[in-house]
């Protein structure tokens, strides 16, 4: 009896155990902004599930879960553009899940389609949008305000542009596409590669400051980093802001081009319970304000409010109006994209 009871009590220990070790959550993230810190704190002191976090950037996460394969501790996914998250989906990184909560509040096109069995791989979590900057003193408001107008021989030797190639602008270009077909969207990429000012280069960033410095006068960029710039405490930041505009594209047609950051669940994660708890926290009114407010973007859960002053500014103090295609078509749209920047000799 007594030996019976010290191996009860060993069970018990070890399930206790067992149990304990499973209050965690491996999170592999893309996103690296002081403000995530806070969120993150606030759910593990919810639930008391702990966070486990490796940073990275989406091309090196996507070959950290290649690599690892099974044997991968990644619970939660965290990237930062909606082509690299389709990518992860078609690559079978992803497990679908079930979460009314998450159907509930993140609109259907920021997310995946749904599996055969209705399960869904990944979530948009924020938004940003795809704005174009210009320099006010040389350019009409009237010449930027679509991006079809970006190709107009008006604005030749005016644009800059990162690397067509970068996601960031392949999401842009997959969105063009499904709005307007193939055949015209590779006229658009010629276009728009002729009225180029200078080789692409750089990222948004540095296509703000071009136009403010006179290199170019048109730039592509995420809002973001606009906003990041007219936040900034460095005066230098601030006169470039003072320079140079921005137009929320298309509002007379389909609507600017909205990108995302968003999560999925781990195709082999360990915690999957946890993981989802932790997605549908991201979700939650509190954590949205934190997640966008964090790098300067839009909730994309539903009837979320923020109130980021620069943002304000941006769309002064106005609704704007956004696509409403599906995000997986911009994913999808990637090869044919990418076939028509090669035809284009678009860099």
């Amino acid at each position: 009896m007594h030996s019976f009871k010290l191996l009860a009590l060993a069970c018990a220990i070890t399930a206790g155990a067992a149990a304990h070790a499973q209050e965690v959550v491996n999170l592999y993230s893309a996103r690296h902004y002081a403000t995530d810190e806070a969120l993150y704190n606030n759910f593990t002191k919810a639930t008391g599930i702990k966070i486990n976090r490796v940073d990275s950037d989406d091309a090196g996460i996507v070959a950290r879960l290649k690599a690892e394969g099974a044997a991968s501790p990644a619970d939660v996914v965290l990237m930062v553009d909606a082509a690299r998250l389709y990518r992860g989906e078609k690559d079978n990184l992803f497990l679908p899940i079930r979460s009314a909560k998450l159907e509930e509040v993140i609109p259907a096109n920021l997310r995946a389609q749904p599996e055969a069995d209705g399960g869904i791989t990944w979530f948009g979590l924020s938004t940003r949008a795809r704005v174009i900057a210009y320099n006010k003193d040389k350019v009409k408001l009237e010449d930027v305000d679509s991006y079809e107008k970006l190709a107009d021989p008006k604005n030749k030797g005016k644009i800059c542009i990162r690397s067509g190639s970068h996601p960031y602008n392949l999401s842009l270009f997959g969105a063009v596409t499904e709005h307007i077909g193939e055949a015209k969207a590779l006229q658009w990429l010629q276009g728009v590669k002729d009225n180029l000012a200078r080789p692409p280069k750089g990222g948004d960033t540095d296509q703000i400051k071009a136009v403010a410095a006179g290199e170019c006068d048109i730039a592509i960029t995420n809002s973001y980093y606009f906003a990041r710039l007219m936040r900034s405490s460095n005066p230098d930041d601030v006169a470039i802001t003072n320079k140079v505009s921005v137009v929320f594209p298309n509002q007379s047609s389909w609507g600017t081009h909205l990108n995302i950051a968003g999560g999925a669940v781990a195709k082999y994660s360990k915690n999957k319970d946890n993981a989802v708890k932790f997605l549908e926290y991201l979700a939650s009114p509190e954590a949205q304000t934190y997640f966008a407010n964090g790098n300067n973007e839009w909730p994309a859960a539903k009837n979320v409010q923020t109130d980021n002053p620069a943002l304000k500014t941006m769309t002064q103090n106005k609704p704007f109006k956004s696509e409403t295609i599906p995000i997986s078509a911009v994913g999808s749209n990637m090869p044919k994209v990418q076939q028509m920047l090669d035809r284009a000799g678009f860099q």
